[in-house]
């Protein structure tokens, strides 16, 4: 009769692991992509789309010269968020077209840091703001519209050296102005602190034909 000799524990603790170890890679291969790839920020931040303007990128406009601007905006919430919607066209002197990414369809994170420079180095020439409430996976669809006058020069800061039409949500205090009308003031959200990705365009100031 054949003996049957017991397994030693050590060899039955190494073949639990091996299966176990087996197991693991099996899985991940179903799908690869379930244990390798994070999700994009794309779909992890709150993220703001173009879906559609009466500007397109780069577009000349006049200085001096009242135009009417209107977009559709879609935003895609991956927390709750209360604030506001603002569509806005911005100039800077001191930030030029070419030193920024700003398209709808450029990589988001490297556009979201470069809003937020322009938004800390530029002046308002004309916006709207609307107020919202998300939360997660909630899409909510803005149309927007105003008027704004592009500038030839940023104040007393020199010649507008860039000019943006920008999409973004911010925090908001009511105010009155001087003359009576009721106006809110706009506080940007930080991308990184709210982990939002807001979204642009540039536009070009025509300059008039040499003679």
């Amino acid at each position: 009769m054949r003996t049957l000799h017991p397994v030693p524990a050590l060899t039955a603790r190494r073949f639990v692991r091996r299966a176990a170890a087996v197991l693991a890679l099996a899985a991940c291969a179903l799908p690869l992509s379930g244990c390798f790839d994070a999700p994009k920020i794309e779909d992890r931040w709150t993220r703001i789309d173009l879906e559609g303007a009466n500007h397109v990128p780069n577009q000349f406009v006049t200085p001096g010269v009242r135009d009417s601007i209107a977009l559709t905006a879609t935003i895609i919430y991956r927390s709750i968020l209360t604030g506001y919607a603002v569509a806005e066209l911005r100039a800077s002197s001191t930030i030029g077209n070419g030193s920024v990414v700003l398209h709808p369809d450029a990589k988001r994170e490297p556009m979201a840091l470069d809003i937020d420079r322009i938004l800390a180095n530029s002046v308002s020439v004309g916006r709207v703001v609307r107020p919202v409430t998300g939360w997660d996976h909630l899409m909510q669809t803005l149309d927007l519209s105003f008027a704004a006058v592009p500038p030839a020069s940023v104040g007393t800061g020199g010649a507008t050296s860039g000019l943006f039409l920008l999409c973004y949500l911010g925090s908001g205090e009511e105010i009155e102005l001087s003359d009576g009308s009721d106006s809110v003031a706009i506080t940007p959200f930080v991308s990184t602190q709210y982990q939002i990705l807001p979204v642009g365009m540039k536009l070009t100031l025509a300059t008039a034909p040499t003679p």
